[in-house]
C-alpha cells in the first residue's frame, strides 16, 4: 500500500528552486541552495539547504540523509528487516530502537487526544482494503468488524526494553506519524551543523526552517483536492511544519468515499472532509494532526486545535467548502 504521504501534495511555491537560486546569483558570498533528492519511506525526499558555503551545505545535507535513512531502516513497513515489520510479524519486539519508542509514545498521546480517531493499530482494517477485490466494492461488513476487533491503541504495551501487541493478530502502521518524526530528527542534524535555512519535503510532509532568502519566508501553496484551480491558497511560514491529509491520491473507490485514511472507530473512511492541512511547530505533530483532523471533521478539528499552541488548520470539505482556524493566515 502506498504511504499516506504519497497522497499529500503541498506544493512549495517560489521556494528553494526559484527564490533561493535567484539569491545565489547576486555574487560571491551570497547564500546558495543545495538540493538533494532520495527515496524515503515509500515516497520521495527533497531536501534544500541554503548556505554561503556550497560544499559544506552539501556535506551537511548528505549527513542528514544518512540520519534519515538510518531511522527509516527502523520504521519502514516496506523493509522486511525493520523493527515495525518484526513487531507486526511476531507481536513482540525486544530492545526497540529509541525512535520506535518515541513514535509509539507520541502516537498514544495523539490517540488519547482524539478519543481513538487516530490509532496506529488500524493496520488490519487497512489491509482489508488493500486486498484483492473489485475496486468499487467495500470489504464485507463482517470482515471489517472482525478487523476492528484487533484495533486498540491501548493494547500496545510499550516499555524501554520491549514492545508488545497484547491481542492476537494485531499490527501497526506508522505512516501517519513516523515521517514527520524522521524529518524533525533530520532537521536537528542540520541545525547542529549550523544550517538553519532548510526546506525538507518528504512526500508532502514539509518542514520550513529559517528563510529561503534574507528576510524572505518560505511560501507554500495548498493543493485543491478536486479538479479545477490547482492551488486554493498560499501562505508564508518560517520555522513551521506543514502536512496535509487528503482523500484524492489513493482512493479505494472511484467516488473517493473510501480511501487510505480510515476512521479506526468505524472501519470506514470519514465522510466530511476532502483534505486537512495543519501548520504546527514540528513535523511529527503536523503529520499526526493532519490525519486526526481529517477523521474528526472541521468543527471538532477547530475545537481541538484551539487548545494546541502553535497549531492551525485549513480544511476543505467534500462539497468544496473551506474552513480554517483564525490563526491560519493566507498570503
Amino acid at each position: 500500500m502506498p504511504t499516506r504521504r504519497d497522497a499529500l501534495r503541498i506544493l512549495a511555491v517560489s521556494g528553494a528552486a526559484a527564490g533561493a537560486w535567484a539569491l545565489a546569483r547576486r555574487g560571491p558570498g551570497a547564500a546558495e541552495p543545495v538540493t538533494v533528492t532520495r527515496a524515503l519511506m515509500g515516497t520521495g525526499l527533497t531536501l534544500t539547504v541554503v548556505g554561503t558555503d556550497r560544499d559544506a551545505a552539501r556535506a551537511a545535507a548528505l549527513d542528514m540523509v544518512a540520519e534519515m535513512d538510518a531511522l527509516e531502516a527502523v520504521l519502514s513497513a516496506y523493509r522486511p528487516d525493520s523493527q515495525v515489520t518484526q513487531l507486526n510479524a511476531s507481536g513482540r519486539l525486544d530492545r526497540p530502537a529509541p525512535i520506535l519508542l518515541d513514535v509509539l509514545r507520541l502516537a498514544a498521546r495523539v490517540a488519547a487526544l482524539g478519543d481513538g480517531a487516530f490509532d496506529l493499530t488500524v493496520q488490519p482494517v487497512l489491509a482489508l482494503y488493500a486486498g484483492p477485490r473489485p475496486r468499487a466494492a467495500r470489504p464485507a461488513p463482517a470482515a471489517v468488524a472482525a478487523a476492528r476487533a484487533r484495533v486498540d491503541y491501548r493494547a500496545v504495551q510499550v516499555a524501554d526494553d520491549a514492545v508488545a501487541l497484547a491481542r492476537p493478530d494485531m499490527a501497526i502502521t506508522v505512516d501517519g506519524i513516523a515521517t514527520g518524526l524522521i524529518i524533525d530528527r533530520g532537521v536537528a542534524t542540520l541545525r547542529g551543523r549550523g544550517f538553519d535555512n532548510v526546506l525538507v519535503d518528504v512526500g508532502g510532509d514539509i518542514m520550513l526552517s529559517g528563510e529561503r532568502a534574507a528576510g524572505v519566508p518560505w511560501r507554500v501553496g495548498i493543493r485543491n483536492p478536486r479538479p479545477g484551480v490547482a492551488l486554493l491558497a498560499r501562505f508564508e511560514a518560517s520555522d513551521r511544519a506543514v502536512a496535509t491529509s487528503g482523500d484524492y491520491m489513493h482512493p479505494f473507490t472511484p467516488d473517493l468515499a473510501q480511501h487510505h485514511i480510515i476512521d479506526p472507530r468505524t472501519g470506514y473512511s470519514p465522510t466530511e472532509l476532502a483534505s486537512s492541512t495543519i501548520l504546527a511547530p514540528d513535523a511529527a505533530t503536523a503529520d499526526a494532526l493532519s490525519t486526526l483532523t481529517l477523521v474528526l471533521g472541521a468543527r471538532r478539528a477547530r475545537d481541538l486545535l484551539a487548545g494546541l499552541p502553535g497549531c492551525e488548520g485549513y480544511f476543505v470539505g467534500k462539497d468544496g467548502a473551506v474552513t480554517r482556524t483564525s490563526g491560519f493566515v493566507l498570503a
